[in-house]
């Protein structure tokens, strides 16, 4: 089984044949997400933000998500995230496959294991087999990609300070967004190959000449859509049945 969770500007599950609303039933709530297939294959559709985008970032109920997948049995999960960069070279519209993070968020629940000591390796944060496969899948679709990336993470929903993105430079970060941690710990807690295409909307504060809107990102999400789904559904296609990482470790 396999999982996408679209991030803003992300809303269409529409790449996917026969779908369906469904609703699961979890121990942090109940998830709404959307059934259908691709090349005769099972795929789940979230919308991280809800299908109006009305779920401000902190507020998305990270564990309910990761859990509802790990109900319906969901071997892995490609994610998109919109995000600010940090670096000249990658522009507006660039796509980043994420490698590793670095965590700012201050007030969210990051794990599944309240009730037991339970350590988990993040030396390698995101599934090295569904990395390779999409930067294959990025050469045969012909979409730009940089193949490595450090994502910050802060709390939202506020854009950060100058002063922020300049020191998170500093720490090694190329982009900075609000929504992979804690969804990216939590896949691996529940044992769920996971990867993230983040698509570059702006230039972080500091490095933009202009004031940061909202507006902005949506746009640039919107004007990559089909390039994204297009990327998805070869991704889709490559995902073999067996797995040869360490994510189930």
């Amino acid at each position: 089984m396999i999982a996408i969770i679209g991030g803003s500007g992300v809303y269409d599950p529409h790449m996917l044949q026969d779908v369906q609303d469904i609703s699961v039933d979890t121990e942090y709530g109940t998830v709404a997400l959307k059934s259908g297939s691709h090349q005769g294959r099972t795929v789940y559709f979230l919308a991280r933000h809800g299908g109006k985008h009305s779920v401000p970032p902190h507020t998305v109920n990270y564990r309910g998500n990761i859990r509802a997948l790990q109900q319906l049995n969901v071997g892995r999960i490609i994610s998109t995230s919109a995000v600010g960069s940090l670096r000249k070279e990658m522009k507006p519209g660039d796509f980043v496959l994420l490698d590793q993070f670095i965590d700012f968020t201050k007030n969210r629940h990051y794990t599944f294991f309240d009730d037991s000591v339970v350590h988990t390796d993040f030396t390698n944060p995101y599934c090295s087999q569904l990395r390779s496969i999409i930067c294959q899948a990025a050469l045969d679709a012909q979409v730009t990609l940089h193949q490595q990336g450090t994502y910050v993470c802060t709390e939202g929903p506020r854009f950060e300070t100058p002063a922020e993105i300049n020191m998170f430079s500093l720490l090694g970060a190329h982009v900075v967004g609000m929504t992979n941690i804690p969804e990216v710990v939590l896949a691996r807690e529940a044992k769920i190959c996971y990867s993230s295409i983040a698509t570059v909307t702006n230039y972080a504060a500091g490095i933009s000449p202009t004031r940061i809107t909202h507006q902005e990102v949506i746009d640039i999400m919107d004007k990559n859509s089909e390039m994204i789904k297009r990327l998805i559904a070869k991704i889709i296609e490559m995902i073999p049945q067996t797995k040869t990482c360490e994510c189930g470790d």
